[in-house]
């Protein structure tokens, strides 16, 4: 791979990793509700995901997937339904009493774990990456240079770009925290962003190989 082509590629992956979806929406529902910290581990969750996906498309198992008809419409009906899940719980999330006028929106009782595995799940069922890996990689490839070697770097660079963009819109989505100090916006909060999750779980039904 030359360098022209390099940079190709990284311009393509920055703006492909930086457009909104799932797990950018997760990022600043967590920045918010949870904090950075739960975003850096669920950061990572996602580009451990991606590099999955990553090693699929070298081994060819990704070409597989989208060739059956069968396999492409199994992942996205998983994706779809753990997006559509995910709404749903943070729009119940909305509709709980909450005593006192002085709400403040609070951090989950849950383990880091539970971050990094429920933005893991995310990454591995989204079929968007799926195809990225295994019909755009292809085009960057230098056949005549090892495979191997170019597959990494573009897996490292995409990796890198997402876990930054990930962690940059959590680290915003912290600071414009104050803006939910009151319990009609926390409300509203949950609700819009449990409606965007729940929109892109039902837009994920559309997705073409």
């Amino acid at each position: 791979m030359n360098v022209d082509t390099l940079l190709i590629y990284i311009f393509v992956s920055f703006f492909y990793i930086i457009s909104p979806g799932p797990a950018v929406f997760l990022a600043i529902y967590n920045g918010a509700v949870n904090g950075v910290k739960c975003v850096v581990v669920s950061a990572l969750g996602n580009i451990l995901g991606l590099m999955l996906l990553s090693i699929l498309s070298i081994t060819g198992l990704s070409a597989i997937l989208l060739a059956s008809a069968t396999l492409f419409m199994a992942v996205k009906i998983i994706g779809a339904c753990y997006l559509i899940y995910l709404g749903i719980k943070q729009i119940q999330s909305s509709n709980k009493d909450k005593r006192g006028s002085s709400y403040k929106l609070e951090q989950q009782q849950r383990s880091l774990l539970s971050y990094f595995k429920e933005v893991f799940v995310v990454a591995i069922t989204n079929p968007k990456p799926i195809i990225f890996f295994a019909a755009l990689f292809p085009q960057f490839l230098d056949t005549e240079q090892s495979l191997l070697a170019q597959f990494s770097i573009m897996t490292l660079i995409f990796m890198l770009f997402s876990f930054m963009s990930l962690s940059t819109y959590g680290y915003l989505a912290q600071r414009a925290k104050g803006f939910l100090s009151n319990s009609h916006n926390v409300k509203w909060f949950h609700r819009i962003s449990g409606g965007l999750f729940v929109g892109m779980g039902i837009s994920l039904f559309t997705v073409k190989a």
